[in-house]
């Protein structure tokens, strides 16, 4: 009981060990606790974290109020503020022992570490981004530049320099210069101010996963690689934006909440608004059935890059809430389509890898070739190649019976509710996809499986197939693409067939999950869609694609959602 009890009132350890009762405790429990908040040294950090989180505020305290530890930001007339990377872009010619007094600045950042010469001089080395500078920081210097308050600067300097410490915010205002090894610096003209203490020692490295994932901004700061892969995340969307801008698409927004389910085959998350209690709402799935109505009124081409939900399971490539970018083009062919994915992913390649040369050098370099034009597979010859027989008539109405038949013959397990669609993707999964370690287009997939595609007659295998084409690289599937339904009764045919097939699926109603007949987005259909293609992309497996990440939470500032919940749980350390 006295166990719970400090651990449930008490969540830090600096507070858990003011109990009473923490010298009762067996050493066993007090180093368990002490790993799980990461503060003793057990292969998860180099050097052991004292917790002293009460010592640190009590100095604080004690030295002024702890409201002047986050003050707000003055503007000193005439003083410009500037960053590290804008000091070493401005002054970069500065040579060894040089300096430029004439010009005070200030310059804001984290410390990230810092060495004393003596109790006079002291450097800093303070970063604001992935940019650093060193702050010099000279008490004889800051005395001659203010004559007349030589015991007002020693007292701030004593205070300064006993309580700023590793992770304090400081902000340091003073001339560029350059020491004699060669390290340019800022030369403090007066005491550095703390702009925001730390009140936690921050750990030299961090690897426990669950403490990575439960503390995202800790993490951040010991970390590089997570920075790195967040600030690749942002150049791959904007390449992406950039790319499709060129290609004179513009950007839009779709509703987040409807009343109906479509664009995709998912279970929608449910949920009510106050205006309309009577009405169920969902968040959307895909944002595809909006977009293609701004083209039936007349915009000549359109993208979205926003977050879609999936009331489904988490794993390394898949999270309920993603991101996911979709654009339309009138008069794009499936070939169009094709060309413009060699293109994009060609440009992401290579813009990635410049980064990770010159910027982002945690990253690890892709080993995948994206030489166009990329290799093609299609869907039914290349499955009949690979089992050595003819598939049967998909388009039959036996043709679920008959592939059940071909899986007991190929000794393969039929997948759960053995819908043909299902059936179908279960060859793919087991014939096609491992074929896909290099960048790989499957094509002219049955239309069973693309109920929003056109569909045609294949003259060589006479079966009916969509006009569709994914993207497959390293066996995960990047892109999916077609060309869209655009007359109303043959869509009309395609949702009816779908629902059916979803009944198979376990689907109890209609619209519950996947495809259902969306009598708006028929009307609407009917006013007239032009020829178009469309294309989709799951942006946060595009990211971890170039980033070399291995888990779609990598790619996540906060995680999946499984991180977030815990994120938000009190932590019993």
């Amino acid at each position: 009981m006295v166990l719970t009890s400090c651990v449930r009132t008490c969540p830090y350890i600096p507070r858990f060990k003011r109990c009473s009762s923490y010298q009762n405790f067996s050493d066993v429990w007090r180093n368990s606790f002490r790993r799980r908040n990461g503060t003793l040294a057990d292969g998860n950090a180099k050097t052991a974290v004292t917790g002293d989180y009460q010592r640190r505020i009590n100095k604080l305290r004690n030295t002024q109020s702890l409201r002047k530890f986050y003050p707000r930001l003055e503007r000193a007339p005439g003083i410009q503020r500037k960053s590290p990377r804008d000091i070493r872009a401005d002054y970069s010619s500065l040579g060894k022992d040089e300096a430029n007094a004439d010009v005070v600045v200030t310059v804001d950042g984290r410390i990230r570490s810092f060495r004393s010469a003596g109790s006079k001089l002291i450097f800093y080395d303070i970063c604001n981004g992935e940019s650093s500078i060193q702050g010099l920081c000279n008490l004889r210097i800051i005395q001659n530049r203010n004559a007349g308050e030589q015991e007002h600067v020693k007292v701030e300097w004593r205070e300064f320099t006993q309580t700023s410490r590793k992770g304090d915010w400081i902000s340091i205002t003073g001339y560029p210069s350059r020491t004699a090894a060669g390290e340019l610096s800022i030369t403090a003209t007066a005491i550095p101010r703390i702009t925001a203490a730390s009140l936690h020692q921050v750990p030299d490295e961090l690897i426990d996963s669950e403490r990575r994932s439960r503390s995202p901004h800790v993490d951040l700061i010991v970390n590089r690689q997570p920075r790195d892969t967040l600030r690749m995340r942002h150049h791959v969307e904007k390449f992406m934006r950039d790319f499709l801008e060129a290609h004179d698409l513009i950007h839009v927004r779709t509703p987040m909440l409807s009343t109906g389910v479509g664009g995709a085959n998912a279970h929608p998350f449910l949920t009510t608004a106050t205006e309309f209690p009577e009405n169920e709402l969902s968040l959307r799935i895909a944002p595809e059935l909006f977009l293609k109505r701004l083209l039936v009124g007349g915009i000549e081409g359109v993208y979205e890059m926003g977050q879609a939900f999936r009331n489904e399971g988490i794993d390394t490539t898949h999270n309920p809430e993603f991101t996911i970018c979709e654009f339309y083009k009138p008069f794009a062919t499936l070939e169009d389509l094709i060309k413009m994915t060699e293109n994009m992913f060609i440009g992401l390649a290579e813009h990635t890898a410049a980064l990770k040369r010159d910027q982002l050098q945690s990253l690890k370099p892709l080993d995948v070739d994206f030489s166009a034009p990329f290799k093609r597979l299609e869907f039914i010859p290349s499955i009949e190649s690979a089992i050595g027989r003819p598939l049967p008539d998909i388009s039959a109405p036996d043709a679920q019976q008959a592939l059940l038949q071909l899986f007991q013959s190929l000794d393969l397990k039929p997948p759960a509710s053995p819908s043909l669609p299902r059936l179908l993707d279960a060859l793919s999964s087991t014939y096609l996809e491992p074929q896909c370690t290099y960048p790989t287009f499957i094509t002219h997939h049955p239309e069973a499986l693309s109920p929003l595609s056109k569909s045609f007659i294949d003259p060589q295998t006479h079966q009916r197939v969509a006009a569709r084409v994914e993207l497959f690289i390293q066996g995960r599937e990047y892109v999916n693409a077609y060309e869209e339904e655009n007359s109303p009764f043959e869509q009309r045919r395609k949702f009816v067939e779908q629902v059916q097939y979803q009944k198979l699926d376990g689907v109890a109603e209609e619209g519950e999950g996947g495809v259902m007949v969306d009598e708006s987005y028929l009307e609407a259909l009917e006013w007239g869609l032009p020829p178009t293609g469309g294309w989709g992309c799951g942006v946060d497996r595009l990211c971890m694609l170039f980033s070399g990440a291995s888990r779609i939470s990598d790619v996540l500032s906060f995680g999946t959602l499984r991180n977030v919940v815990a994120l938000q749980q009190p932590w019993r350390r």
